[in-house]
C-alpha cells in the first residue's frame, strides 16, 4: 500500500495495528503528520509516547496480534 492508500484505509477504519504504526511512521519521517488535520499530529505524538516510533518516525517496535 503507499501513503495514500494507507490514509484512505485508516480513514475508513481499515487498518490494523501495524500498518497504522506504519502509516504514523511515514506521516513522522515526510513531516506530513504536522501539517494534515489536527488529529493526524495528535496520534503521531500518541504512537510516539506509546514507543511504537520514534520522533524521527523509526519504527521501534509492533505489537503481537491475534
Amino acid at each position: 500500500m503507499d501513503l495514500q492508500d494507507l490514509i484512505i484505509g485508516y480513514e475508513n477504519d481499515d487498518l490494523n495495528l501495524t500498518q497504522e504504526i506504519l502509516l504514523f511512521s511515514e506521516l513522522v519521517k515526510s513531516g506530513k503528520a504536522w501539517s494534515l488535520q489536527g488529529h493526524y499530529g495528535r496520534m503521531a505524538e500518541a504512537m510516539i509516547d506509546l514507543k511504537f516510533i520514534d520522533k524521527d518516525g523509526k519504527v521501534l517496535k509492533v505489537p503481537v496480534e491475534d
